[in-house]
């Protein structure tokens, strides 16, 4: 499928609702801000496809700082500046996603909040990387993301091996699973989530009866389920998003298979709960981050959130929202929101933000890192 791709220049500036009203009376947002510099802003994810309401959400994030940032009518070097986001939709498609963020350097933006899978995010960093282009991701879990010695990236939340640990020690530890099946969807989150659950889980005395692979579009997994049926596993691990989550736990039920089910954040969604209806009931996943409630501006930011966009909170708006922000501080210490001055001062962050406290350590890695633990009780999903 051949899609076109623009990039869409969303200018947020707060306070001026000029719709409706002649150009000799109050300026359209833009014109209030026609003496100050344009800083540009991106933002990439699954804006289209079977993960938009991921992209989205993140996207709405990033806007919602800006919005905010602009509200506050900043200078840099004593000179205001006006923020605009450059939005585009890399499908979660490493091949498409290149082809974004060689429009993003092209569009000449300051900085990058993104990606949001970790297939997409690591062959774009290679090209922000070669721009000098610091990015921020609020979702990227693969630990190799900020492994690949580049001094330019950086995220928000535990990696995936941190993930895979939490996870398979509540499986052993706490349910008592003995005989695991593991599905991943052959993604480099997916994969690269299943193997370190799959490694931890053995490392605690439980065994892998099973390890079957599906992609990050089926929703018929009648085959893969059946040959893990015979199997008698007492836990089913999927690494992968919600999107096939929803429709599998269905599939379970309508097998008989009576193993508990667990995912990851890629399961830990309203959506889940909305596609796999009740047979999504106990399910346990995770967040690669503290839990909501104990999140120190989470209650604040979710009615802003609400109030903006009409909707609720998916997952990781909070964390792009933080991630736009620390961009947005390092800009104003710096002075300039030219990545090369501003770099070094993303790499000194010491942040209080909406998902707690942010520092980074060498490598770009959120320093204390949390893991949290959930299960589904109706349709909920409920800190363990």
């Amino acid at each position: 499928m051949k899609t076109r791709h623009s990039l869409l220049l969303c200018t947020l500036v707060a306070g001026v609702a000029a719709c409706n009203k002649p150009a000799s009376q109050a300026p359209q947002p833009e014109q209030a801000a026609a003496g100050s510099a344009v800083v540009k802003i991106g933002t990439a994810n699954p804006l289209t496809g079977p993960f938009a309401h991921w992209g989205r959400d993140a996207d709405n994030g990033v806007k919602l700082a800006v919005q905010e940032a602009n509200a506050e009518k900043l200078t840099l070097d004593g000179k205001p500046v006006t923020f605009e986001v450059v939005s585009e939709d890399d499908q979660a498609d490493p091949k498409v996603a290149t082809q974004v963020a060689q429009r993003m350097v092209d569009a000449k933006v300051a900085g990058i909040v993104g990606h949001l899978t970790s297939g997409a995010a690591i062959p774009a960093s290679r090209i922000y990387a070669d721009a000098g282009i610091p990015m921020i991701s609020g979702s990227v879990t693969s630990p190799s993301f900020t492994q690949q010695g580049y001094r330019n990236t950086f995220r928000l939340i535990a990696n995936d091996l941190q993930q895979g640990q939490a996870l398979a020690k509540y499986a052993v530890d706490k349910l008592g699973a003995k005989r695991v099946a593991v599905i991943d969807d052959r993604t480099t989150y997916g994969q690269g989530l299943a193997d370190d659950f799959a490694k931890s889980a053995e490392q605690a005395g439980a065994k892998v009866v099973k390890r079957e692979f599906t992609t990050n579009t089926a929703t018929d997994f009648m085959a893969v389920l059946t040959s893990i049926k015979g199997e008698k596993p007492d836990l089913l691990f999927y690494g992968g998003m919600d999107a096939q989550a929803g429709p599998m736990v269905k599939q379970m039920a309508k097998l008989g298979i009576k193993a508990a089910f667990m995912g990851a954040d890629g399961v830990n969604t309203p959506e889940f709960a909305k596609l796999g209806g009740d047979n999504a009931e106990g399910s346990y996943a995770s967040s690669a981050g503290a839990p909501k409630e104990k999140l120190p501006g989470y209650g604040e930011f979710s009615q802003k959130y609400k109030q903006q966009f009409q909707s609720d909170i998916q997952a990781y708006a909070p964390y792009t929202y933080d991630a736009a922000k620390v961009l947005i501080a390092a800009m104003k210490r710096a002075g300039s929101a030219e990545p090369a001055k501003y770099l070094p001062e993303i790499a000194k962050t010491d942040y209080q933000g909406v998902t707690g406290p942010v520092k980074f350590d060498a490598k770009g890695d959120i320093q204390q890192a949390t893991v949290s633990l959930y299960q589904l009780k109706q349709g909920k999903w409920v800190g363990l």
